[in-house]
């Protein structure tokens, strides 16, 4: 409860009033008062600015006006008043409200209608009826200090948080009376009363006990005379009791305080005197190193490229060698006679690795062959698993032989696992190597160990200190490392372990530990959150583990309880109180027993898992619908999930799900559901990877099984600048254009934006009022700051290396309140160069989107700073192919790495539609091996950045197409606005169970002026997202989502200011079924270009994007249409897995290759090899 008045009196007078709502959040008192409707309607809320403040809120003339309510130091209570005016001091809320509710007190209106709080029962919050606890459990005894043999602390009938009050209760009810008689008898003494006193400090009692018992060990190193107190008082504890037994918990108490206080001072003095009295000792043997990496052999056959057509026959067999340790690749080629020839390549030599996109185990690679000379040769792997294998290697072998000092990239191990309050097995091996179903590591990487191993359980009975030890002697078996413990942090049976290499142990710091209970009345810790934050080297990492409440229906309540953890959750830099903890952190990784099911009757569900048959029950999925509204985890990331429901088995097996349980309140049905779940959201621009995601089969104590995930992950170092602090004329500088924003809100405040990031000096940065301000809609209010508005930001240091990892958050603030209407995050890589740059992402606050922002932006580095250096995750980059890819799609291509391309060629073909930048050319080969490794140069305009792997970056997503279907064009705002330009692009999200790590620049997009059709374009747009009319999911709109639509409508109505004037352009024909962008659920309005369905849905990708390479092939542009028109597309998979993924390569393919590729009936050989040879013989005449 906010604040605390003077004098002993509540600020709230004796009970809360109806009209104060607590913690409630800004935008939801604004739906509340707009509930009400009538003018003159007022709550009450905390403050979201200021601990111990409140904000009333009125409604006038349908919009929102918030007063500041301020305790002064004597804590009275004002209403925040102008400059000069005396406020009016009360001592509660209900007093100054009562002011108010008279007439001319100085408000915009007469406080009239009070909005009351909604009270929700008690019985709504138990969350423990499904099966999963009989009954809260007790908080285990836990401590992290060791404990010697003493008296167990009491746990029967033990009160729980708010125990003290309920038997303070009963003794006013009942025993006071009986103290009271005997007082007027003329007992000296209330026994009665010490009685309820020994009762309520019981557990306190143990507490202190457990507390003193560790402490002692430590006494007996440093302090020989507390240490013998301690140790007498320990034994006092179990003779003593009754009547002494209240006086002996104050003594313990005194010597404690004692103890904590001086123990410090007496053991430095102890190390000090050791440290002059003692030698050097030797390096503990801890600091050794793994186990060496054996060489791993693996069987590729080469893919042959166009200029090398005519020495191409079959398809030739190669081995590649990875000799880790040594830092060598060997290139073996097998001839015949069973003769070898043989390339070795040391880890310097090897320039690159180029992924394929659409062929899923193709792999180029680069060698440089001599100097300034490289070559490219690209190797079909035997699946897409012992590619990724393969990189992982040469990425190992790359960075053991570097001679960074620090590394770039780290690799992070994360499981989740509800334990079902039994203790885990001796060996849980198979957990940690990632070992069982779903997305697993091949086995020639599954032993090599991780940096960072983070372990978070639910209904974990063992304690802290035993916990932990058995993690790193696990650990150690299979790593043979003595990994360091940074942290445990434990809320009653929910723990989250992080250990790290020892080689790391010193790039650790700023370590931060919070639990966060969300239990019956957000009290009892059984359900609720632990999370770990920390430092490593200059990147910011923040995990969460939650157990969120269990229950089919309970959807709501899980919502809440992640909201709850998202906003209270207390991780991170305390500078950054301003932002939630989803943008306090460069990565965020949140695990746990979510709790979310599958809304699917039980026999089909069991039907489909028999048949693993995954992705209509991932549809069902309550987590990802809820996702898809926008209600949780806003744009977190989770990877493909190809496992079977974790929960909820038969203890001792994995054959059976236990499905139902009879209930004292009847049977209660427990559908298998994925449960366990581990998410992630990373700011943009950085690397970040998920190789694995899946779950266990052996491990069979809990009714859940264990889920892993590993991540690849690029870190940043303490930067440490060679040529010292900036001059004057080498400074850099962030500068700011314009900035526009639209926020959800029915307030006509002013607004400012606070800038924050570790490269400027002080707190944060602040800009002045915005000095232009419209509405076309009641609940969205239009924002906008000129230059001479916004403050030109100094950056600490002014290298380019140091720049290009650097993040900015902003927040946009009220005048009013000084409360946050929505935050956001801006990587300034994309804006470096002495042309301004446009950015448009979303706004978020408490965890729901309230609006979007956009602007124009440079950050200038001098010349003399321009230096950079390639990072190890840029050596890998990913590709497409220039053949033509799957009919109906368009492949979106990112890369890993800095490779900026000058995307003209795509706007030429455009037009002047507007659309979001993408890379549509491939780079050619001399690209690939010669790749820049700094900024192009800043005078020219054209150049934009790449697209990266992470899911941060989204232009207005996250609308269901569903949603969108059923929007009318009478919910978007009116389209009659003062300058109505221009057409917004929206990407839909993608429908799960997708992974989304495709996602273009937001430097990139480019807002176009269009005719004024664009608008009723981009309103055929939305309502073609779904399909043609209403259908299943065509129901009515969340809020949330119409807010978006509402938002993007608002936005594209006017112009970007500063952009120049384009041609106008017509609109696009409508077309059944958008294009994708490199994932089929994901939807782009409008579609990329003006080409006609019945042409642009059977062209291969490079007529879709404009691309200057031409195809050779006859009659078709892909091997999938090909075989489409003989009837024989079943054959495409095996094909293109073997390689032969483009019909100019087909025209020398044998029998032979057909058979491997798994064409075995001899009448379709002879269709498909008679084919071939026709379309051979038509060439010559094209």
């Amino acid at each position: 409860m906010a604040g605390g008045g003077g004098g002993g009196i509540s600020p709230l007078g004796p009970a809360p009033p109806m009209w104060y709502h607590r913690d409630l959040s800004r935008a939801a008192a604004e739906e509340l008062l707009a509930r009400a409707g009538r003018d003159g309607s007022f709550l009450v809320r905390d403050s979201e600015s200021v601990n111990g403040a409140y904000a009333l809120c009125v409604l006038f003339q349908k919009h929102v006006h918030t007063y500041r309510i301020l305790p002064d130091d004597e804590g009275f209570l004002a209403v925040q008043t102008s400059q000069g005016v005396q406020p009016k001091r009360f001592k509660t809320l209900p007093e100054l409200v009562s002011l108010y509710l008279q007439p001319s007190q100085g408000l915009v209106t007469t406080l009239l209608y009070a909005v009351d709080r909604e009270e929700t029962a008690i019985s709504d919050d138990r969350d423990y009826s499904d099966g999963e606890d009989e009954k809260p459990p007790l908080p285990p005894r836990s401590a992290s200090t060791s404990t010697p043999p003493g008296p167990d602390t009491p746990t029967e009938s033990a009160p729980a948080a708010n125990g003290l009050s309920t038997i303070s209760h009963e003794y006013l009810k009942g025993s006071y009376a009986l103290d009271l008689e005997a007082v007027k008898q003329g007992a000296c003494a209330l026994p009665h009363l010490n009685k309820t006193l020994v009762s309520s400090c019981k557990r306190l009692n143990g507490e202190v006990d457990k507390v003193l018992s560790g402490l002692e060990i430590l006494s007996k190193v440093f302090d020989q005379q507390s240490a013998f107190m301690v140790s007498k008082m320990i034994q006092q504890s179990v003779n003593q009791g009754g009547d002494q037994e209240l006086e002996n918990l104050v003594t313990k108490l005194a010597i404690l305080k004692d103890l904590l206080s001086s123990i410090e001072k007496k053991a430095l003095k102890a190390l000090q005197d050791m440290s002059l009295s003692s030698p050097c000792s030797p390096p503990p043997l801890s600091m050794r190193h793994s186990k060496a990496i054996p060489v791993q052999a693996f069987e590729v056959k080469l893919d042959v490229y166009l200029t090398e057509l005519t020495k191409i026959g079959k398809s030739q067999k190669y081995t590649l060698s990875v000799d880790v340790e040594g830092g060598r690749l060997v290139v073996m080629k097998k001839v015949k006679d069973s003769q070898e020839d043989w390339t070795t390549f040391t880890h310097d030599k090897i320039r690159q690795l180029i992924k394929s996109q659409r062929v899923q185990n193709k792999l180029g690679i680069v060698f440089e062959k001599e100097k300034d000379k490289s070559q490219r040769k690209d190797f079909i792997f035997a699946s897409a698993k012992k590619r990724e294998a393969f990189c992982q290697l040469l990425q190992l072998m790359k960075n053991k032989h570097s001679n960074q000092d620090e590394p770039d990239m780290i690799s992070i191990f994360i499981g989740t696992w509800n334990m079902g309050s039994v203790p885990s097995p001796k060996s849980v091996a198979s957990w940690v190597l990632c070992r069982g179903l779903g997305k697993t590591l091949d086995e020639m990487t599954v032993t090599i160990p991780h940096d960072l191993y983070v372990f978070g359980s639910q209904e974990n009975s063992v304690c802290d200190r035993e916990w932990m030890e058995s993690l790193r002697a696990m650990l150690k078996e299979q790593t043979e490392l003595d990994y360091k413990p940074i942290a445990v942090q434990t809320l009653w049976s929910i723990k989250i372990a992080v250990l790290v290499k020892p080689e790391h142990e010193n790039r650790i710091s700023h370590v931060g530990m919070s639990s966060v209970k969300t239990g019956i009345a957000n009290t009892l810790g059984n359900k609720g959150a632990v999370g770990v934050s920390f430092m490593f080297n200059g990147t910011s990492f923040g995990f969460v583990n939650c157990h969120l409440t269990s229950g089919n229906e309970k959807i709501a309540r899980r919502n809440q309880n992640y909201l709850d953890i998202l906003r209270l959750l207390s991780l991170g830099d305390k500078q950054l109180s301003s932002f939630d903890i989803s943008l306090r952190f460069t990565h965020l990784f949140w695990l746990g027993d979510l709790n979310y099911r599958l809304d699917m009757d039980i026999q089909e569900i069991l039907n489909y898992i028999n048949r693993k048959e995954f992705d209509p029950l991932l549809k069902v999925d309550q987590l990802n619908l809820e996702r898809e509204k926008n209600k949780v985890f806003l744009r977190f990331a989770e990877e493909e999930i190809s496992f079977p429901p974790t929960y909820r088995y038969e203890r001792g097996s994995r054959d059976t799900y236990v499905w139902q349980k009879q209930k004292a309140t009847g049977m209660r049905t427990n559908v298998p559901s994925w449960c366990d779940r581990i998410l992630w959201k990373s700011y943009p621009e950085t690397h970040i990877v998920c190789n694995s995601y899946g779950c266990t089969d052996d491990i069979v104590t809990s009714d859940h099984s264990p889920v892993f995930a590993t991540f690849e992950v690029g870190v940043t170092s303490q930067f440490v600048s060679k040529k010292g602090l900036p001059k004057s004329s080498e400074q850099a500088y962030i500068e700011f254009e314009s900035i526009e924003a639209i926020v959800k809100t029915a307030s006509r405040t002013k607004f400012f934006i606070e800038f924050y990031s570790t490269c400027l000096e002080g707190e944060f940065k602040k800009s002045y009022e915005n000095d232009s301000q419209s509405s076309d809609n009641v609940n969205f209010l239009r924002v906008g700051w000129s230059n001479k508005q916004l403050t030109t930001l100094k950056p600490l240091l002014s290298e380019i290396e140091y720049l290009q990892d650097q993040h900015l958050l902003l927040t946009v603030k009220s005048l009013d309140g000084y409360e946050s209407y929505g935050e956001c995050v801006l990587a300034l890589k994309s804006m470096i160069g002495s042309t301004a740059q446009q950015f448009h992402t979303y706004l978020s606050h408490r965890g729901e989107e309230t609006g979007n922002i956009r602007g124009s932006m440079r950050v200038r580095v001098p010349s003399e700073r321009m230096g950079t250096r390639e990072r190890l995750y840029e050596w890998i980059s990913v590709d497409k192919d220039d053949t033509g890819g799957p009919k109906g799609k368009s492949t979106l291509v990112t890369r890993v790495g800095h490779e900026y391309v000058k995307p003209s060629v795509v706007r030429k073909q455009l037009g002047e539609l507007g659309k979001v930048s993408e890379e549509g050319e491939r780079t050619s080969k001399e690209e690939t091996t010669a790749r820049p490794k700094q900024d192009a140069p800043d005078g020219d305009p054209s150049i934009s950045k790449n697209s990266y792997n992470n899911p941060a970056y989204y232009i207005l997503e996250g609308v269901p197409n569903q949603s969108a279907a059923a929007l009318s064009p009478e919910l978007l705002p009116s389209p009659t606005s003062a300058n109505p330009q221009g057409a917004l692009e929206m990407v839909a999200e993608a429908t799960f169970p997708k992974p989304r790590p495709l996602y273009p620049d937001l430097a990139e997009v480019r807002i176009p002026a269009a005719s004024p059709a664009a608008p009723l374009a981009l309103g055929e747009g939305f309502r073609r997202g779904g399909g043609p009319g209403p259908g299943p999911g065509s129901g009515a709109l969340d809020d949330q989502s119409c807010s978006v639509l509402q938002m993007a409508k608002t936005l594209s109505e006017s112009e970007f200011p500063g952009q120049p004037p384009r041609a106008p352009s017509a609109p696009p024909p409508l077309r059944g079924q958008p294009m994708g962008i490199g994932l089929d659920a994901c939807r782009t309005f409008p579609p990329r270009n003006p080409i006609p369905e019945s042409i642009a849905e059977d062209m291969p990708e490079e007529a879709l994007w404009g691309s200057s390479s031409s195809s050779l092939s006859v009659g078709e542009s892909s091997v999938g249409e090909w075989l489409q028109r003989l009837g024989l597309e079943r054959y495409e998979q095996g094909l293109l897995h073997n390689g032969w993924d483009d019909l100019e390569f087909l025209s020398d393919i044998t029998e032979e290759d057909l058979e491997e590729a798994g064409v075995l009936d001899p009448a379709h050989k002879r269709i498909l090899l008679e084919s071939l040879r026709q379309q051979q013989q038509q060439q010559p005449q094209k």
